[in-house]
């Protein structure tokens, strides 16, 4: 069973930068596509960012196209999220997760696409 835990999470000011990290401990990840999702406060869990298996693709929501770019280093099992001009509007509890199939090539945004998820890490942004 491959457990995910996230880190790098803290607060920051509007504008500012956080890098977000996934390290995956347990079983491999390289053969499974990863994805970022959060959660503010009060509101549903909405998908972020996502990665295929070798990295060879990276998709993202369209609220943080051009400020949010994942990751993944398949050898330290680990999944990033740099996340730059931070917004207020980014303020959530940021989780990774697994995909549940393996070598998946398309874009995977639906929270049932997961089967693995981390615990979470809060990102709090002020204006």
């Amino acid at each position: 069973q491959v457990q995910l835990v996230e880190s790098g999470g803290g607060m920051v000011q509007a504008g500012g930068s956080l890098r977000l990290s996934c390290a995956a401990s347990g079983r491999t990840i390289s053969r499974y596509g990863m994805g970022w999702f959060r959660q503010p406060p009060g509101k549903e869990r909405e998908f972020v960012a996502g990665t295929i298996w070798n990295g060879g693709k990276t998709y993202y929501a369209d609220s943080v196209k051009g400020r949010f770019t994942i990751s993944r280093d398949n050898h330290k099992s680990t999944v990033y999220l740099q996340k730059n001009n931070l917004k207020p509007e980014d303020t959530a509890v940021y989780y990774c997760a697994r995909d549940r199939s393996h070598f998946r090539g398309g874009e995977r945004i639906d929270y049932d696409d997961y089967d693995t998820w981390g615990q979470g890490t809060q990102v709090t942004v002020s204006a």
